[in-house]
């Protein structure tokens, strides 16, 4: 059986006693870093396990290599270097590879960064869009930031420290500078901080204080997103617009269908003729 094993995000207590029996008494441990895991291990007293890379830059080989090793009857946990696999994670790809072979699928739930941060954010967390870390530069990246705005609920990102100032500047360049914003860093650690404030507030903060550590944000959506297809009435109108703003007509179907209702086949259709 495949195991997918939530590890802490910052305070090894936070583990729990299910997943040490789990990795404790897996024949194979799959990880995203033997060397982080191999820590956490000896943390725990976990002793002489077999440990396997499999992560972003090697899973199609390794995956398989994997599925070998299930079908052979072996049990395999699989964990990322901290959180819940699957999530901004590898494991997600795994897990459908094992699914889809046939093999059982067993989840032992753990700390999630996404989780956490939403709770002490302060902000509506019925409906959220995880976003998780944007392209890392070029026109994907500026796609990606436009389409956050037709987003209508609390948005989860995810920066590391040495981006995080470009970030805000960017939001704040998309229209997001009067949203409010919770920058959560070190979540669970000695160091935990959270920052409730708006995104210009946060990109002034920080020409004065260096961004340090791991973030893990929650954005307040603009508020004019759930109602666009309604002000703009005709569908066609929105498509219009998206297309002159330069979306991509799949990315402008997947909108348009849910502000609008329309079927994505036929947004798109019109999009591409446009």
């Amino acid at each position: 059986m495949l195991y997918l094993v939530g590890t802490p995000i910052g305070n090894i207590d936070d583990m729990s006693p299910r997943a040490c029996e789990v990795l404790r008494n897996a024949d194979v441990i799959a990880c995203e870093d033997t060397r982080v895991t191999g820590i956490l291990l000896t943390q725990l007293g976990i002793t002489g396990k077999r440990l396997i890379a499999y992560h972003e830059h090697n899973k199609a080989a390794s995956g398989n290599g994997i599925i070998d090793l299930l079908k052979q009857g072996l049990n395999v946990a699989q964990v990322s270097d901290a959180g819940m696999p699957a999530i901004s994670d590898p494991g997600a790809d795994l897990a459908l590879l094992a699914a889809t072979t046939g093999i059982e699928v067993s989840v032992i739930p753990g700390p999630s960064a996404v989780t956490a941060a939403l709770s002490i954010s302060g902000l509506d967390t019925r409906y959220f869009h995880f976003e998780g870390f944007l392209p890392s530069e070029g026109s994907k990246r500026r796609e990606r930031l436009k389409e956050l705005s037709y987003i209508g609920e609390t948005i989860v990102l995810y920066e590391a420290p040495h981006r995080l100032k470009k970030l805000l500047d960017e939001l704040s360049e998309n229209g997001f500078g009067a949203n409010r914003i919770s920058l959560c860093r070190e979540l669970t650690k000695r160091y935990e901080e959270v920052l409730r404030m708006t995104v210009d507030e946060s990109v002034e903060y920080y020409k004065s204080n260096e961004p340090r550590g791991e973030f893990c944000i929650c954005l307040e959506p603009k508020e004019q997103k759930a109602s666009a297809g309604a002000e703009l009435g005709d569908p066609t109108k929105l498509i219009t617009l998206l297309k002159d703003k330069g979306m991509s007509s799949k990315d402008i179907s997947v909108v348009v269908s849910e502000f609008t209702g329309m079927n994505k086949k036929e947004a798109y259709k019109i999009a591409s003729e446009l």
